[in-house]
């Protein structure tokens, strides 16, 4: 994801020509995406009237539907940036490969950006066997480097069996499969605490100028609107693509994913200056500027759903794993965490995805068989069931999510087939769009610090592109 978008065209003419292909077939299901999310969300308590049930014990475990090698006493390691509940609810998946396989497995944290952790692993003799990988280009920077094992057959027949051509694809490079996205994620959320919305007589915005609206009237109340983790410079990005996508469009969103029109085009002044009507106003950011800055993203959730009808903001904008982080709350999603679509900026709300790709770095028979298991509804419904988690595997039942919100999330994402956005910053190179300190990380805190300086932003992200890009 913060890398070149995955499969790679036979040159720069077909590759565009394929991008404007793909944009109108995806343009035309881009609304029903939206409206299925709308949808579910709403169905959820996204429009201020909550169902107030208990969140779903989910079906009786089904029995296995992918068969495992037996490992007896073999030694596998995986890497992952997970951490925390997130982490830990990886490590049940593993549990169940453990014990139908006979191997152990241990979980090694990663840093990001992943490519130089996993650079550093291998250049010691010591890469894991299998990586979780945040960005589609760290997938590409793999394969180049020589460090990734294609897909085995067995992987390969879950994926065909499970998965979409679009998610297969993202998990090829040169049409060789490489990938299985264990992960998926919808971006284009935002979460409010129910109480602090009643507190001040807010309904959901549907539109930017509805959500200004009711930030003004939020923070007017006493408790500030937004929670932004802006000591994590991938936050940050997150909310330009989203503004970026509905108000320049999904064509423009293309390219400059690609780099085909710079940083400095018009079409980026307009989404800087419309997130800084949000941005520039202190009252409406938890602690501050200087508090957004210095807010890391588990805290940015957490601090929204603690303090009753104080908390410390009543909104956090962020993907469906934010549940992870609620989870470590007293709150319950459904009933005092409920969520609503980005609103629209232009004249459609944005829509976009990222995930994590399972990649084998060693050619052993576990690797594959662990990239297998990843590939499976079996693995997939064991995470799904923890909450904070989406799967674009669609053989993986509804009723496996815990609540009725993660349901429609997941029900919108397999609804949606191939046609979504993928993160952008994630498919940039990974000096540009995944390296913290650098690149469109650091230039989006700094605009964080001062919202006012448009130009500046866009000429020190367009320096930073033109040299992650080559061009």
């Amino acid at each position: 994801m913060r890398g070149r978008y995955g499969r790679q065209g036979s040159s720069q003419t077909r590759a565009r020509t394929g991008a404007r292909t793909r944009a109108r077939t995806r343009t035309r299901a881009w609304a029903a995406l939206i409206a299925a999310g709308a949808l579910a969300l709403t169905a959820c308590g996204g429009d201020g009237d909550a169902t107030r049930g208990g969140p779903s014990t989910g079906p009786e475990q089904k029995g296995p539907t992918v068969q495992l090698p037996k490992l007896p006493g073999e030694k596998l390691e995986v890497s992952a940036v997970w951490t925390g509940p997130e982490q830990a609810n990886f490590a049940k998946v593993l549990k169940e490969f453990e014990k139908r396989t006979g191997a152990t497995v241990a979980f090694v944290p990663a840093q990001d950006p992943i490519v130089t952790f996993l650079g550093t692993k291998i250049a010691g003799g010591q890469p894991p066997d299998v990586a979780l990988l945040p960005q589609v280009g760290a997938l590409v920077a793999a394969v180049r480097n020589k460090w990734a094992q294609p897909a085995g057959p067995e992987a390969t027949a879950q994926l065909e069996a499970n998965y979409s051509p679009g998610w297969r694809q993202l998990g090829a490079v040169e049409g060789t499969q490489y990938g299985v996205y264990y992960k998926a994620a919808n971006k284009s959320l935002v979460w409010y605490n129910a109480k602090a919305f009643e507190a001040a007589g807010v309904k959901p915005p549907k539109t930017w100028k509805e959500l200004i609206a009711a930030a003004d009237t939020l923070s007017a109340s006493g408790t500030p609107a937004v929670s932004v983790a802006g000591a994590d410079g991938w936050t940050l990005t997150d909310w330009f693509e989203n503004v970026y996508l509905s108000q320049a469009g999904p064509e423009k969103y293309d390219r400059l994913a690609k780099h085909e029109i710079k940083w400095t085009d018009d079409s980026v002044k307009e989404a800087l200056t419309t997130l800084g009507e949000l941005f520039g106003r202190k009252d409406f950011l938890a602690g501050g500027t200087s508090g957004a800055l210095a807010t890391e993203f588990p805290k940015s959730v957490t601090q929204t759903f603690t303090g009753g009808e104080r908390p410390a903001a009543a909104m956090v904008f962020e993907g469906d794993f934010v549940g992870v982080n609620i989870a470590q709350t007293e709150a319950k999603v459904g009933e005092d965490a409920l969520v609503f679509p980005f609103p629209a900026v232009g004249a459609k709300a944005p829509v976009v995805s990222g995930g994590d790709v399972a990649v084998a770095l060693k050619p052993s028979k576990g690797a594959q068989a662990l990239l297998t298991f990843l590939a499976s509804a079996d693995a997939a419904r064991i995470q799904a069931g923890q909450g904070g988690f989406v799967s674009p595997n669609k053989a993986v039942d509804l009723a496996a999510y815990p609540n009725d919100i993660q349901r429609g999330i997941a029900k919108a994402l397999i609804a949606a087939g191939d046609d979504f956005r993928f993160d952008m910053s994630d498919q940039a190179p990974a000096a540009f769009g995944a390296t913290p300190g650098t690149g469109e990380w650091k230039a989006l805190q700094d605009f964080l610090a001062n919202p006012s300086d448009v130009a500046g932003t866009q000429a020190r992200l367009e320096a930073d592109a033109a040299k992650a890009f080559g061009n």
